[in-house]
């Protein structure tokens, strides 16, 4: 009988110490897998489309614009620029005009069309001396006057392009020239494909402006070498920055504190001369009175902007 109780009360031993172990490892088990809830907002990035106008064709404008994408994405780490390119004028300005953007950087034609589609001006490209229109000719071309010019086809990036588009045209009826009657304008897409357009002999003259000139120069000198610079038009200000009035106005200030300083560093200084370009700079709406006043000049005197195709 002893032996038999004995071996009970071993029994009843045993098993209250392991229910004892289980139970503790139950509770440490338990504790260490509560689920934790957080907002996974918390963890991911807002992100913020932010677009640029054709300038280049889309690989080079990726070259060019990405670096900047890339310095304010580091700079503020909460939230994630995105940088679009778009194949034409007509891709990018559908996309524009619709609200897709957050951000972008339009031409100033574009940038007072935006206006009236959501968006407001909080900047601009600096260096309004360079926002003029130039007229290329192949150097072996036998255009000598404007007037040389009269039955002649003539390249341009696209209608809407302010710049290499209509300031050369307002510059050509200034000099006597009926851009609907004297010449034929090709539209081909790109400010490249205007400069290879008059490069190739497709056409007599091709209408761009400084920046992707001198960007064409570099990139290909021995192309470049055999066209040069016939007429230059007068300037506007520069490319607008426009942003969606929807966007918190804290994002805006710190995008802005970054590109209206960013001629201050080395590496600022090193994305801006990729562009071609010296600064941003802060603007608003009234920085672009000039702009409407020649867009209503240039559709009463020489054609229809968005007609035109």
């Amino acid at each position: 009988m002893i032996s038999h109780k004995r071996k009970y009360y071993f029994i009843i031993l045993v098993f209250t110490l392991v229910s004892f172990l289980l139970t503790g490892c139950s509770d440490d088990k338990s504790e260490e897998y509560t689920p934790q809830y957080t907002d996974k907002q918390f963890f991911s990035k807002k992100i913020y489309t932010f677009g640029i106008h054709p300038l280049h064709n889309p690989k080079r404008l990726f070259e060019v614009y990405q670096p900047l994408v890339d310095y304010i994405n580091k700079k503020i780490p909460t939230i994630e620029l995105k940088l679009e390119a778009s194949r034409n004028y007509d891709s990018y300005n559908k996309k524009l005009f619709s609200g897709y953007f957050d951000f972008s950087l339009p031409n100033p034609y574009q940038t007072v069309k935006a206006l009236e589609h959501g968006y407001e001006v909080f900047g601009k490209m600096g260096d309004d001396k360079n926002f003029r229109g130039i007229i290329l000719v192949r150097k072996d071309s036998n255009i000598k006057t404007i007037t040389d010019l009269k039955g002649k086809t003539i390249s341009y990036p696209a209608p809407t392009a302010l710049a290499a588009t209509m300031l050369p045209q307002y510059f050509l009826y200034l000099h006597g020239i009926d851009i609907n009657k004297d010449i034929k304008n090709s539209y081909v897409g790109s400010q490249e494909s205007s400069i290879m357009n008059v490069y190739l002999k497709k056409s007599q003259a091709a209408a761009t402006w400084p920046p992707p000139w001198k960007a064409f120069i570099k990139k290909r000198p021995n192309v470049a070498k055999e066209v040069e610079v016939k007429w230059e038009t007068s300037s506007l200000p520069n490319n607008g920055l426009v942003v969606k009035n929807i966007i918190p106005q804290s994002l805006v200030e710190q995008i802005s504190e970054i590109l209206f300083t960013l001629h201050k560093t080395n590496e600022g200084k090193k994305i801006l001369q990729t562009m071609e370009l010296s600064k941003f700079e802060k603007a608003d709406k009234k920085r672009y009175e000039d702009v409407v006043i020649f867009l209503k000049k240039f559709e009463n005197e020489v054609r229809k902007i968005e007609d035109t195709k």
